[in-house]
């Protein structure tokens, strides 16, 4: 509520100042941190108010901090931080996918830990490649400065290839707690327990694991 907030002070803002791109992006970004109340209406999922918290406090500092106030270009180390990050966040929506999937009595499937966890994995650093050509495009096509390529071409590469890592060592690190989860060999970290708390509050999504019980 503080962070949302704040986004409408700065929506607010930036209609006043007639900053119209601003104001899009502010609304673009006030409209995406509802999504948990849309999850639960539409899709009755509920999502783990940490995971919420997080989540919008990443969209809060990729876009409203970094692209409307250039924190990107006032911290050379923003952009790694937050594409770290979000191979953490899609890391564990990755794994939370084919988990629910494996555990539901609607869709017969049976998988490994290690397939589970390499799908964790992928999916993230999938997502991550998508962005990287979503920010090509919009450069390419708009003159936009999404790549950051403020000396040369090979800077945009450059960028490319730091967001493309440094995704990949979050989401590894989240396939990897995945994989210990299902293995039964960690059962205290961040993940495990919010795994537990996603299936307390989502009982219906995990019949199969009920029945088994």
């Amino acid at each position: 509520m503080i962070l949302q907030t704040i986004l409408i002070f700065g929506l607010l803002g930036s209609i006043w100042e007639q900053q119209w791109l601003n104001a899009v992006l502010t609304a673009g970004i006030i409209t995406l941190t509802l999504y948990p109340v849309f999850l639960k209406h539409q899709f009755q999922v509920r999502i783990p108010a940490e995971f919420q918290l997080l989540t919008i406090v990443f969209v809060f500092a990729a876009v409203f901090l970094g692209e409307i106030h250039d924190y990107y270009g006032r911290f050379w180390w923003w952009d790694l931080l937050l594409h770290t990050t979000s191979g953490l966040l899609l890391g564990v929506i990755g794994f939370l996918l084919v988990y629910v999937l494996n555990e539901s009595e609607k869709i017969d499937l049976q998988l490994r830990p290690g397939f589970v966890a390499l799908f964790a994995f992928l999916f993230a650093l999938g997502v991550g490649t998508l962005w990287e050509i979503f920010e090509f495009a919009m450069d390419t096509l708009f003159g936009l400065n999404m790549q950051k390529t403020m000396f040369s071409d090979t800077t945009g590469l450059t960028d490319t290839m730091w967001d493309l890592m440094v995704d990949a060592i979050g989401a590894l690190m989240m396939s990897l707690l995945g994989y210990g989860y299902l293995n039964k060999s960690s059962s205290n970290g961040f993940l495990a327990r919010f795994i537990q708390r996603f299936i307390r509050i989502n009982p219906g999504l995990f019949h199969r694991r009920k029945n088994n019980k």
